[in-house]
């Protein structure tokens, strides 16, 4: 089984009180607006602060998509460095020990995509696989995961890392005052993520603290497409965020999970750990309600939607290393980690310690 050495996370340095987001994009809405039902949406969150690429103030000055997405290269590139060379160090390994990268992020368009932009700089081999996702959402932080475990039970002697880097904030489109981009713009947040991982024949597979992979489970449920995603035009991306996307998750995902669960001769009160995806403060509140969890069972994921917001694909990742370095469950524990993205799409990924 797949062992997992080491989870890193990394912000940018503009961290703000949602109360100052709130205001920003309070004076960016068209005349006539109703300022108040932003303020009210952001309240209803539950974030407390958030991480953005940029100062708050040169948002204004981004104009269209190629201005947009040239910020995200340059903070994606600085942040993915980041997290990958944390990652490293605290496994104490070396770039060109690195077998396959797998890169995930929905927020911005690089070609050449972001790990082959930062691979001289962090030296990774030239041979090295590379594996870039898009399209997936919050949901490629946990599909990333499982993707690597797919490729080391294939080459149980090989390194892999997963890096994510999502810079929600540059998305957000300031004049439009949808429903959805009213949602978007209180819960998204700006970040990176890496997480190393070796296979069950590696050297440090078995001298390492980190949970194994043990299983994983993708699934499309049709007819939801519409709920999720972004609508991509000469404005950039814009977000689809269907109301009914709490009731899909209520009445599909909960029935995933339980039969995920049974598959492994478990029931969700067996699990140690919880680490999932912080959609929102309702999507975790349906789920917990589902599964007949406590709400502290969630604790780990509304701690992180309130640091830091939502951080699409990264996010599951900053709640996995919350969970390894406050605490991880008992000595042969299990735990799930999981998260959903358009499609509408879950993933999920069962850990054991």
């Amino acid at each position: 089984m797949t062992r997992v050495l080491a989870v890193s996370t990394v912000f940018p340095p503009h961290r703000y009180p949602q109360a100052d987001i709130t205001d920003a994009l309070a004076r960016c809405l068209p005349s006539g607006s109703d300022s108040g039902l932003l303020r009210r949406v952001h309240s209803s969150v539950q974030v407390d602060t958030r991480h953005l690429a940029l100062p708050l103030d040169d948002y204004g000055q981004l104009g269209g998509f190629g201005r947009s997405n040239n910020a995200y290269l340059e903070a994606a590139f600085d942040l993915g460095v980041k997290a990958l060379e944390l990652a490293l160090t605290e496994a104490g390994m070396t770039a060109d020990e690195i077998d396959l990268v797998v890169s995930t992020s929905v927020t911005g368009v690089a070609t050449p995509s972001l790990e082959a932009r930062l691979a001289a700089t962090v030296g990774l081999r030239r041979d090295v696989r590379r594996v870039p996702l898009f399209g997936l959402g919050c949901a490629g932080g946990a599909a990333g995961v499982a993707r690597v475990h797919d490729y080391l039970t294939g080459r149980p002697d090989q390194v892999a890392l997963l890096l994510s880097a999502e810079l929600c904030s540059l998305t957000l489109q300031p004049s439009d005052t949808s429903m959805a981009n009213l949602v978007a713009g209180a819960l998204f947040g700006d970040g990176a993520a890496a997480l190393l991982a070796v296979g069950r024949d590696h050297p440090r597979h078995g001298d390492a603290s980190g949970p194994l992979v043990v299983d994983s489970r993708s699934r499309l449920y049709p007819g939801t497409e519409h709920l999720l995603g972004w609508d991509v035009g000469e404005w950039g991306f814009r977000m689809v965020l269907g109301s009914d996307l709490p009731d899909v998750i209520r009445l599909n995902v909960c029935e995933e999970i339980m039969s995920f669960l049974r598959g492994h001769d478990l029931k969700p009160l067996d699990l140690g750990a919880w680490v999932c995806h912080p959609g929102g403060p309702k999507v975790l509140d349906v789920l917990a309600d589902g599964l007949g969890l406590p709400w502290q069972a969630f604790e780990r994921s509304r701690r992180s939607l309130a640091q830091a917001g939502n951080l699409s694909s990264a996010s599951v990742l900053h709640v996995l290393r919350d969970t390894l370095t406050a605490g991880p469950p008992e000595p042969g524990s299990a735990g799930l980690l999981l998260a959903f993205g358009p499609g509408v799409s879950s993933e999920l990924v069962l850990l054991r310690w």
